[in-house]
């Protein structure tokens, strides 16, 4: 398969290998890759019926010697497990989710696009209840997979600023499934996000849903904010979903460029303190925003065409230690 790996976009494309693994009697069986793209499930499945089903996000990255990085590894097992939990599914072991992750790269490390080209190889561990069941409860079966295919720049155009709307939807309730990677979260999403790219937004922003005053996430990512006095800030709530992206900003921004930083409310009638904002995510990466519009108001930000130094300067680092390029914070890195 000859492919452009300058203009990749955010696409489902089929690679050789997948992992799998099922859990039957209380336990995991011994995972394996398989050519199959083909999930063979029950029509009873709890998981197409009740939504019982959880998934994670995550990347390989190609280094300029040509080894190959994940980031983070570790955090993405520990929030599906997390999300299994919640949804009252077997955990899957840390070290099988990345032993899975690493087996699913290697096997398809001709598909991790090479260094320089600004693509990645985009993973998928997916958790679903499975066999035969019709009643609202667990399931009696379970799958894990792993599938990969590489990917470009989730908004198109890269690292430039693009404007969002708020919505009048909530993506969860209070006391729901928010913080947690849930195929329903994103579901609700969905046509709120197309009344906003109808009206020639990359997406909308959601607010918290007990008051409609603070800003939540942004699509399917996290907000942060760079208030006129050089503080990193970005939203904490129990109905968003801890973001590994966001957290490294946190630690990056600190640590590394010497901000100041805070996790907490965000209010709608705050947002004259930014001078920066954008969305954070694996998917995302960072996405600048240019504007909101807040009702009839427009607010733009740094710029609708330029990113905003900080921005920027947060980008470099955390894609710099992605790639290799920079040196990690102990523990963010596991070689492939």
């Amino acid at each position: 398969m000859a492919l452009d790996w300058n203009n990749l976009g955010f696409d489902y494309i089929k690679t050789p290998f997948r992992y799998i693994s099922y859990w039957k009697d209380g336990e995991w069986s011994k995972g394996e890759l398989t050519e199959d793209n083909m999930l063979h499930i029950s029509e009873g499945s709890t998981a197409l019926h009740y939504g019982q089903q959880c998934f994670e996000g995550l990347k390989a990255y190609r280094c300029k010697d040509n080894s190959i990085n994940l980031f983070r590894v570790d955090k993405n097992a520990k929030r599906m497990q997390v999300s299994a939990r919640r949804l009252m599914m077997p955990e899957v072991p840390e070290e099988m989710f990345i032993d899975a992750v690493k087996q699913v790269v290697k096997a398809n490390e001709e598909f991790c696009p090479p260094y320089d080209s600004g693509a990645t190889l985009y993973l998928r561990p997916l958790l679903i209840g499975t066999g035969d069941y019709i009643g609202v409860g667990p399931a009696p079966e379970y799958l894990f997979t792993v599938f990969c295919m590489p990917v470009g720049p989730y908004f198109k155009g890269g690292l430039k600023p693009t404007n969002f709307i708020i919505s009048d939807y909530d993506r969860a309730a209070p006391q729901g499934t928010g913080a947690v990677k849930v195929g329903g979260n994103y579901a609700a999403s969905l046509y709120p996000g197309k009344i906003a790219k109808e009206r020639n937004f990359s997406d909308c922003i959601y607010l918290d849903p007990a008051t409609h005053t603070k800003i939540e996430e942004v699509g399917s990512a996290n907000f942060f904010g760079i208030t006129k006095d050089d503080e990193f800030v970005t939203p904490y709530s129990p109905s968003i979903l801890p973001s590994i992206t966001k957290y490294s900003l946190l630690y990056l921004a600190k640590e590394r460029l010497g901000l100041k930083t805070s996790e907490g409310d965000v209010y709608l009638k705050d947002l004259d303190n930014f001078k920066e904002v954008g969305a954070c995510g694996t998917a995302a990466v960072i996405s600048p925003i240019g504007g909101i519009q807040v009702g009839d108001d427009f607010h733009v930000f740094y710029s609708e065409t330029e990113v905003g130094p900080v921005t920027k300067k947060l980008y470099d680092e955390l894609v710099g230690i992605q790639f290799g390029d920079i040196d990690a914070p102990e523990g963010w890195i596991t070689k492939v």
